[in-house]
């Protein structure tokens, strides 16, 4: 981005949101053109730092007070003008970020997003830097979270791959810093808004490779496996995600089994067998309909030995009795004994059963 006095534009259209919270300040006590106060030993706040009236650092304190006033569109204004007539000065990072603040007060941070930009790009270094980040954060998170930015005056355009590459950009120039592990975490769960849970769960397992001390570790481990299961989306299709939500399941348990509690681990688990089982199922019936009972009989036969509590397995063994005529004898002889099976689970009398009772007794 280049500021917007420039020939050069970056190609990422950015623009609108309504004026915002600015989020984080560093470097504060740093900044030339700001008043520094101290704590004495009496707890009162007292004048360690002005600038001298006049110089080029009480202007931008006084651009800067206008602006606290609400005055954005007068601080706008001397801050360009402020900027013009010193465009060497050391302080001109300052002057870009008043005016970059100036704009997102005046509900155009498209224009604030080009000035930010140009802040980080050319003064790494500075004592604004972090704080252009972190403005540029907190309008990527109000784009992720619905607000359209301007197009043509009027605010309609969707803003969210704009966020989306904000994120990105933070980490790589904040690495270890905890705005960096925020915007992390945000792609995720813009991915889970938008229903693209796959990409959602990639996230969140990224973060967790990333950044195994942050804090948010126990809320991204949690938003994985809700992600992983999301991914399922019913027997006719594919189960990977059921499988990496069991296998993060089973982790948690084992190395935080309270947090697994709080989770409802449990249910979870259930859960995730029942659609397991559920799939297995599907597969059997499909073997069914393609003339492949040898197929349906071995589906059956991992239901039965794996999930024997689910209502799949209920449906699987009401099958049984119209497979079994039509395998050749091979499969039969081994084939677990189905009708000892059925009379324990669903409670019916065949007569294989019958007969083996009989010979019991």
């Amino acid at each position: 981005m280049m500021p917007r006095h420039s020939s050069r534009r970056w190609n990422s259209p950015f623009s609108g949101a309504a004026c915002l919270t600015l989020l984080l300040f560093w470097g504060v006590d740093s900044i030339q053109a700001q008043e520094s106060y101290e704590l004495d030993s009496h707890d009162e706040w007292t004048l360690e730092h002005s600038p001298e009236p006049g110089s080029l650092a009480g202007q931008l304190g006084q651009i800067r007070k206008l602006l606290a006033e609400g005055r954005a569109d007068r601080a706008l204004n001397l801050s360009e003008r402020w900027i013009e007539r010193n465009p060497n000065s050391e302080m001109l990072d300052e002057a870009m970020m008043i005016k970059a603040d100036s704009l997102v007060a005046l509900n155009d941070e498209y224009e604030a997003l080009y000035e930010y930009e140009y802040i980080v790009r050319r003064w790494p270094s500075s004592p604004v830097f972090a704080q252009a980040c972190a403005r540029e954060f907190q309008i990527a998170v109000e784009y992720a979270h619905g607000k359209r930015r301007k197009l043509w005056g009027i605010r309609f355009a969707n803003a969210e791959d704009e966020a989306e590459e904000l994120f990105i950009r933070i980490q790589e120039r904040m690495p270890g810093s905890q705005l960096a592990e925020m915007s992390g975490m945000e792609p995720g769960d813009l991915y889970f808004r938008q229903r693209r849970m796959a990409l959602a769960a990639d996230m969140y397992a990224i973060f967790i490779k990333k950044y195994p001390k942050s804090p948010y570790l126990d809320m991204a481990r949690r938003r994985l496996i809700y992600t992983n299961l999301a991914t399922f989306k019913g027997p006719e299709f594919d189960v990977v995600g059921l499988i990496e939500a069991k296998i993060e399941l089973l982790q948690l348990i084992a190395s935080q089994p309270a947090e697994a509690e709080r989770l409802g681990a449990s249910a979870l688990l259930t859960r995730i067998e029942e659609s397991e089982a559920e799939k297995l199922l599907s597969t059997a019936n499909w073997y069914l309909v393609v003339a492949d009972p040898i197929g349906a009989e071995l589906c059956i036969r991992r239901l039965v030995e794996r999930y024997p509590e689910t209502g799949s397995c209920v449906r699987a063994l009401e099958l049984i009795p119209s497979i079994l005529p039509r395998l050749p004898e091979h499969v039969l002889e081994k084939t677990p004994n189905y009708a000892l099976l059925r009379h324990a689970i669903l409670g019916v009398q065949d007569g294989s059963a019958e007969d083996e009772q009989e010979e019991e007794s």
